[in-house]
């Protein structure tokens, strides 16, 4: 019997999953499987000896530093988001900053005059284009209905061919949520979180870039900026955090910092889902820092695509109530 690759388009069979056929945000960038390994691509082709990284950062960034055996320092943020920068950064070394929420983008650019080897993670800022020349990378699943999947700018590539990812089992989170439940799905979704630890840096998955060419970004990203600010009118006042509301551009979430007690328990309970970002915070920090304070007390609330404004009202509605 011949096999055939994929390459070779099918005719007939069964019918697959019909999704529009638009285009990608970043078609131009390196597809990667995760954003971690997007990370690590960067570490080895630059073949960087130490990394400076914020103490306000999610664990799986220590992931490929751990795994090459990189040495690296941990740098602290003053209140408005700003990286501390009081020590020298060698030749050989580079100095990673996370565009907070979406919502750091002046600093990127600030940043970026500053001379030194900046790496850019847009996790949490898909919409913010990549500078030019500034090493910068982006993980999908944080702003869609993805399994996985990560952009990468470079200035240097990895010399080898890299296998292309699998994707298809890890979608049942996803599946569940739309037939079942988001509840429903959490188990899964968290199981899916553990299978891309310690996963080989591969290409995307045909299956990813299938759903990410499906995608209407100017929409998402409208509904990004409206929900945003109508969080940010009636709650800025609240807020602990200064944000500049000028420039924002489809930001991740709105990230109220307040003090009073059990909110995010509050509004999980009234099912409005607020993550934490990150309890490994509380292992690197002590209580006398404001990096401690922010994984302790910030609410980062939920203002995608899927959410309208009574959506919004309803949040500001609850928090009237807790605030």
């Amino acid at each position: 019997m011949r096999i055939y690759s994929r390459r070779v388009k099918a005719i007939g069979g069964y019918l697959n999953l019909q999704l529009p056929a638009l285009e990608e945000y970043y078609p131009s960038l390196v597809k990667l499987n995760t954003g971690r390994n997007a990370l690590e691509y960067l570490l080895i082709v630059n073949a960087y000896s130490c990394i400076y990284i914020p103490y306000f950062t999610c664990e799986v960034i220590m992931e490929p530093i751990r795994k090459l055996g990189i040495q690296y320092h941990f740098y602290t943020l003053d209140r408005n988001l700003d990286p501390i920068v009081d020590f020298e950064i060698e030749a050989t070394d580079c100095f990673l900053y996370t565009n907070y929420f979406g919502v750091k983008q002046l600093t990127v650019n600030t940043l970026a005059k500053m001379g030194m080897d900046l790496i850019v993670d847009n996790s949490q800022a898909f919409f913010s284009k990549p500078l030019h020349g500034i090493n910068t990378f982006y993980s999908c699943r944080k702003f869609f209905g993805v399994p996985d999947g990560a952009y990468l700018q470079t200035n240097e590539l990895i010399a080898t061919k890299l296998e292309r990812d699998i994707s298809y089992e890890r979608m049942s989170h996803l599946l569940i949520s739309i037939d079942q439940s988001i509840e429903k799905g959490y188990d899964s979704f968290k199981a899916n979180n553990d299978i891309l630890s310690n996963k080989p840096i591969r290409r995307m998955s045909f299956l990813t870039e299938y759903l990410l060419k499906s995608i209407d970004y100017e929409s998402c990203r409208e509904a990004r900026n409206r929900n945003f600010k109508i969080l940010h009118d009636a709650l800025s006042d609240k807020n602990q955090l200064a944000i500049d509301n000028s420039s924002i551009n489809g930001p991740l979430c709105y990230p109220l910092l307040t003090n009073k007690e059990n909110i995010k328990k509050k509004l999980i309970s009234r099912r409005v889902f607020v993550p934490i970002y990150w309890p490994n915070v509380f292992k690197w920090t002590t209580d006398k820092m404001f990096e401690n304070y922010l994984a302790q007390n910030l609410v980062p609330l939920p203002i995608d695509h899927r959410h309208n404004e009574e959506d919004m009202e309803r949040i500001i509605n609850y928090l009237k109530q807790m605030l």
